[in-house]
Order: C-alpha cells, then sequence, then structure tokens
C-alpha cells in the first residue's frame, strides 16, 4: 500500500503562519459573509466603516492552523482525496492580524475496505506566550488506499433530535464562491479545474469542504453566539457529500444545554452535506 504508515504520531517541524487584515477579509468574502445584504456584515468585510471595529470569522482558525505534513503521508492520485471530517477549536478570538506557530501530527490511518481514512490534528501557539490559539483536527478519506488490514476507527454516534430545528437558516453560495475561496490558500484544483474533478468522479469542481464549513460556522455564529467571535468555542462535523458553488445551503440548528448545539447543513433539494454537527459556545448574556 502506498500510505505513509510510519508517520502516524510523529508531530512534524513546527511551522509559523502570519495574516493581515487583508487576509481576513478576503476569507469572510469566501464564505459567504455579505451575501444577499452587503451590509449586514461589515465587521467581517470591511476594516474601515465609521462605528465599525473588524472582526475576525472564527473559522478562519482553519486556514491559519492548516499545515501540510512535513513528508507525503502516501503515493496516491489527489484527486481521489476529499475532506471526510473537521473540527475547529478556539482557544481565545483571533486578532485581525498576527502570527503563530503550528505543529501537525497524523494521529490515524484508518483501513475502511476498499478505502482509508487518515486524521490529523493541528495545534497553533502564541510565538510569544507558547500559549494555544487554534486546535484543529480533521479527517482525509482517499479512495482505493484500504485494504491494508489495519484498525477501522471509530466515531461518537449522534442522530439529529427528534424536534423541529430552533433555527433553520437558507443561504445561497455564489457560482463563483470557489473560486474567491481558493485565494485563501486552498488551491486544490478539484475545486477549479473540470478535468481534476472529473478525475475524481465530479460531473463539474465541487465547493472546498472547509468553505461549506465555514458558511455553516457563520451561521451558527449569528444564531447562537449574538455575532460575537469571542462567544465561540469549538464546532466539528462530517462531510457526507459534495457541494457544487450555487447551491443553496440549508443550516438546521437544534439547541442544548449549557452552551451546547447540534447542527446539519443540507442542500437545498434536502441531501445533507453536513451531519454529525456539534456546537459549543458561550451563551451572549442578556
Amino acid at each position: 500500500m502506498s500510505l505513509e504508515h510510519s508517520l502516524v504520531g510523529v508531530p512534524g517541524e513546527p511551522c509559523e503562519r502570519s495574516w493581515t487584515s487583508k487576509d481576513a477579509l478576503l476569507y469572510a468574502l469566501g464564505v459567504g459573509a455579505g451575501l444577499g445584504d452587503p451590509l449586514r456584515e461589515l465587521e467581517f468585510t470591511t476594516e474601515n466603516s465609521e462605528g465599525v471595529e473588524q472582526k475576525v470569522l472564527p473559522t478562519y482558525g482553519l486556514v491559519i492552523a492548516q499545515i501540510p505534513p512535513a513528508r507525503s503521508i502516501g503515493d496516491f492520485d489527489r484527486a481521489n482525496l476529499v475532506l471526510a471530517e473537521q473540527y475547529v477549536e478556539l482557544h481565545r478570538p483571533l486578532p485581525v492580524c498576527g502570527t503563530v506557530i503550528t505543529s501537525s501530527t497524523v494521529t490515524g490511518m484508518y483501513d475502511k475496505g476498499a478505502d482509508a481514512l487518515v486524521r490529523f490534528e493541528s495545534v497553533a501557539v502564541d510565538p510569544a506566550t507558547g500559549e494555544p490559539v487554534i486546535t484543529t483536527r480533521s479527517g482525509m478519506f482517499i479512495r482505493g488506499e484500504g485494504g491494508f488490514g489495519g484498525d477501522r476507527g471509530s466515531s461518537m454516534p449522534w442522530s439529529p433530535p427528534n424536534r423541529t430545528p430552533d433555527h433553520t437558516v437558507v443561504e445561497r453560495t455564489r457560482p463563483e464562491q470557489a473560486l474567491i475561496y481558493r485565494l485563501s490558500g486552498d488551491r486544490n484544483p478539484l475545486h477549479a479545474d473540470p478535468r481534476f474533478a472529473a478525475r475524481g468522479g465530479f460531473s463539474r469542481p465541487i465547493l472546498h469542504g472547509p468553505c461549506t464549513f465555514g458558511f455553516t460556522g457563520r451561521v451558527l455564529l449569528h444564531e447562537l453566539c449574538g455575532s460575537d467571535p469571542a462567544n465561540f468555542v469549538a464546532m466539528s462535523g462530517r462531510f457526507t457529500a459534495p457541494v457544487v458553488p450555487g447551491d443553496s445551503l440549508v443550516v438546521s440548528i437544534w439547541r442544548g444545554d449549557d452552551g451546547s448545539a447540534s447542527f446539519q447543513t443540507a442542500t437545498g433539494d434536502g441531501t445533507v452535506v453536513i451531519d454529525r454537527g456539534r456546537m459549543a459556545y458561550r451563551v451572549p448574556s442578556g
């Protein structure tokens, strides 16, 4: 098999990552901020609106903290790799500009029969204090790389509550959404090149999974956190189907106890694209 199993558990070399106000603004546009009403989210899309202080969307932490492993995880066709699951935790709100030191580790390679699941964890720390700023975990599904006799892995049980969602929000992505989002750093041709997408079995380029995740996270921020990034703690979900740029996204949210919530994201035709959604947040005062 072509996966480099020796990488599991071995931390990669720390990597410095810096960002600017412009980077944060571009990311916000990439995950749909300002769609429909360009005046609705000025704190995330502008830096010079009178009486409005620029803030950073919490899911931008995924872009800041994610770095490639020090060595390739294997020799396989990258068209067969898709994002399977995502987790982001903010230990404090992200500044408008800054620098972190990130280290990434392959935490497991799991045998799913014909296919494989590779999980990663990245931790970004303040270079001055060493205190954690962002923790991310992700799982990449690689078709055709299973069958090596390894552990299948496990996941926590999850099902949507058997009641009407407390919030249902519908937002349409732009037809050019992937072209905007890729400018934040993810230049995977799966999201722009029709021929590459066809190799992966898609009729046309699909939206980045982290973009769908960021769209959803923005909705959760507004519905649960009072639009205040200081109230956003952590978010996770599993990707179950692709999104095509231009699709509508329907985010269903069920509030739990003590600053917890479950969510699910679907396209307009009801196809679930993120399930097993969990959110931890600080309940806004007042």
